[in-house]
């Protein structure tokens, strides 16, 4: 047995000894590796749920439904509005921690309903040394169980065992919640995130791979992989996409020639942490 799936058993067999859990589930690799894990460990005694709001781009909602399905795992989707909290909407360094705050306090209502007690997210082992992580303070705050770091299951360990459970989503980039696009200090508005959701559904449908779109208070700064970053200057792409960013209402669209870059309009955060550790 190599060591991945050593771990893989250790974490599945611990979960095991739970009468029931709810996964707090993006979608991403990380909480569904948590939630493959869960279900084989627990059956229909576990739980995936997903936080429905403002800053969660709907094909992310999509595709959680979908890998949820993949999975087998019973799926929940509970909404609420990050714009509701002052603290959230000033957007300072701290703002992973009030989102993920009220996000999985939603997990833990839902839970409470559900008759589960422990709830799980998908932090693993390299996230507690990725530079400030507000949102790991809640985490611990609100005694969330992490099988993934309790077990020291990085995140190569973690697209790993992905890969064994056959996931879609074992490759899958990193996906931040859309409130990491507005530079820190500026206010999240439900227009700023908006716009911001609609430029990037443009770059998926050219079919970029990684990729942010910046919203510096109407300037759009579009990020892509150093891989894509010719693509990016071909003309046909560049005249449509300055037309219909322009049509969304950035007054000016750039392209940042030092290509995709986390944490780029909040250098002392890493946006990562936003979604639900992973994405």
């Amino acid at each position: 047995m190599t060591t991945v799936e050593a771990k893989r058993e250790a974490a599945r067999d611990e979960l095991a000894t739970h009468d029931g859990v709810l996964v707090a589930f993006s979608g991403g690799v990380d909480s569904s590796v948590v939630a493959a894990l869960a279900h084989d460990a627990l059956g229909d005694d576990a739980v995936a749920c997903t936080a429905k709001s403002e800053t969660l781009p709907e094909a992310e909602l999509e595709d959680a439904a979908r890998v949820a399905d993949e999975i087998g795992i019973r799926h929940e989707i509970v909404s609420f509005s990050e714009l509701e909290s002052d603290q959230f909407v000033e957007n300072d360094d701290e703002r992973c921690y009030h989102c993920r705050t009220m996000r999985l306090g939603e997990m833990i209502e839902t839970a409470r309903d559900l008759g589960i007690e422990t709830v799980c997210d998908g932090t693993n082992a390299d996230d507690p040394g990725a530079g400030h992580r507000p949102g790991l303070q809640a985490v611990e705050e609100l005694e969330i169980h992490s099988p993934l770091l309790a077990h020291d299951i990085t995140k190569d360990e973690v697209r790993a065992i992905a890969d064994q459970y056959d996931l879609s989503v074992a490759d899958k980039p990193s996906m931040a919640c859309l409130s990491s696009r507005i530079p820190t200090g500026l206010e999240v508005t439900e227009e700023r995130l908006t716009r911001v959701e609609r430029a990037e559904a443009l770059l998926r449908q050219w079919g970029f791979d990684q990729f942010r779109v910046r919203d510096h208070d109407g300037l759009a700064r579009i990020e892509v992989s150093p891989a894509e970053l010719e693509r990016a200057l071909q003309r046909e792409f560049v005249e449509t996409v300055r037309d219909e960013l322009s049509d969304l209402g950035f007054d000016h669209v750039t392209l940042d020639l030092h290509g995709y870059r986390t944490g780029s309009v909040s250098p002392e955060s890493d946006e990562t942490v936003a979604t639900e550790s992973d994405d």
